[in-house]
């Protein structure tokens, strides 16, 4: 091998700056690699920006759960509900919808279950020992998430779930009207069913948290570069080049890990992954009068309520409309409507609104691992409502898998090979 070709091989270009492309990065460089970034946005600008905070490490069961999906279906076309699919994007999203449904056959479910518990178990702790490396620990809580319902008939329509995720061991307390209020003073009375999950986290800043990934990035010799890559390919060198508007830039590797994107830059190379983006919101509280101490799950209404340093963030729903379609602002004016319903005393006047694209595959498991038939061409993407949960793990196990030594078990269901 020329020195050329050595120093390439020793080199990791990770094409997308949100969390998990981050988190690869950070691994990559611990593992020795000579790490560049490149991404047109500021790190974690994107869907890291704005998601709901939660570590969810129990969270093992798909969204396409059997008895999940009669419900589901019936509100797509409810423009107030949490999950909405515009009727002109109806054609655009069926062929993932077909595949969506044959994710929720029961051993498929089992199957994803046992496959993502593999790849979230202990991100809590993970993501403690990451943020204490980078300096930033306080930003990760540890007071637990509470899962809320107004009776018992909605909770018992996700039992299924909930027992999924006990399955592989998550601890549920289930608590009761006082209990709530115990917990959480503010939250209306109107809730008083649901379940305090002690060993599930929280970041109370998400964008602070990439920040200060990226910054310790720097600092140990990653560059960052702020540009669109306009195409990638192999090279004469068995080596791999990604091309920007500022010009090339060859790699031993290449990890895409450009979220709701990540399907662009593959297309062209006759990789085709049914990515979709399931387009989420948030509103924003500056001044909400009333406070939290913990993430508080609206479950009935799918809304998570996080108390950031910024202020009291509610986050959820989920819009098909791919990428090029603009946020609808009802979509998360909405959100004040419900966050109102769980904690009545909320000021809600004056909110921030943002809108993310969650990068979603149809059996919920993201695509991690090199690509068959593309050596050195490496995946890190669909991490869907889990991408800040899954990022520290994700990070791990492909720079583990670059430097030889592959988790295989814990890959192997992750595999794009399962889409080509």
């Amino acid at each position: 091998m020329s020195k050329n070709n050595r120093v390439q091989a020793e080199t990791v270009v990770v094409i997308g700056a949100g969390i998990v492309g981050l988190c690869v990065a950070h691994y990559a460089r611990k593992a020795g690699f000579d790490v560049k970034v490149i991404d047109p946005e500021e790190p974690g600008s994107q869907c890291s920006f704005g998601n709901a905070g939660a570590i969810s490490s129990g969270s093992v069961a798909p969204l396409a759960m059997p008895g999940a999906l009669n419900s589901a279906f019936g509100m797509l076309l409810d423009t107030t509900g949490p999950l909405h699919l515009p009727l002109g994007y109806l054609f655009a999203a069926a062929p993932w919808l077909l595949k969506f449904i044959a994710a929720s056959k029961p051993q498929r479910v089992v199957e994803i279950a046992s496959a993502l518990h593999g790849l979230l178990n202990d991100s809590g702790k993970m993501h403690a020992e990451l943020a204490q490396e980078i300096g930033c620990s306080r930003l990760l809580k540890s007071t637990g998430q509470l899962h809320l319902y107004p009776d018992q008939a909605v909770l018992q329509k996700d039992q299924a779930g909930w027992d999924l995720k006990r399955r592989y061991g998550l601890e549920t307390l289930a608590v009761g009207g006082a209990d709530i209020r115990k917990l959480e003073p503010a939250v209306s009375s109107a809730y008083d069913y649901g379940y305090f999950l002690p060993d599930q986290g929280w970041v109370a800043e998400p964008f602070l948290y990439a920040s200060a990934i990226a910054v310790s990035l720097r600092q140990q010799g990653v560059e960052f570069v702020r540009e669109k890559v306009l195409r990638l390919g192999p090279d004469a060198n068995d080596a791999w080049t990604v091309h920007t508007a500022s010009g090339p830039h060859a790699a031993g590797n290449i990890v895409v890990a450009a979220g709701a994107w990540s399907t662009q830059l593959l297309r062209p190379l006759g990789i085709n992954i049914p990515l979709e983006s399931q387009r989420g919101y948030h509103a924003q509280f500056a001044n909400p009068a009333v406070s939290i101490s913990r993430t508080v799950v609206l479950a009935d209404r799918k809304v998570f309520i996080t108390p950031m340093e910024s202020g009291l963030r509610a986050a959820g729903t989920v819009e098909f409309g791919g990428l090029k379609r603009p946020p609808n602002d009802q979509r998360a004016n909405l959100l004040a409507t419900h966050i109102k319903a769980g904690l009545p005393a909320l000021d809600v006047s004056a909110p921030s609104i943002w809108m993310g694209h969650r990068p979603c595959l149809p059996d919920s498991m993201p695509v991690l691992g090199e690509t068959p038939g593309h050596p050195g061409l490496w995946c890190a993407f669909g991490h869907g409502h889990l991408g800040l949960t899954g990022s520290v793990h994700s990070g791990r196990l492909i720079a583990d898998a670059l430097r030889g030594q592959p988790d295989t078990n814990t890959l192997a269901p992750f595999s794009a090979a399962r889409f080509l």
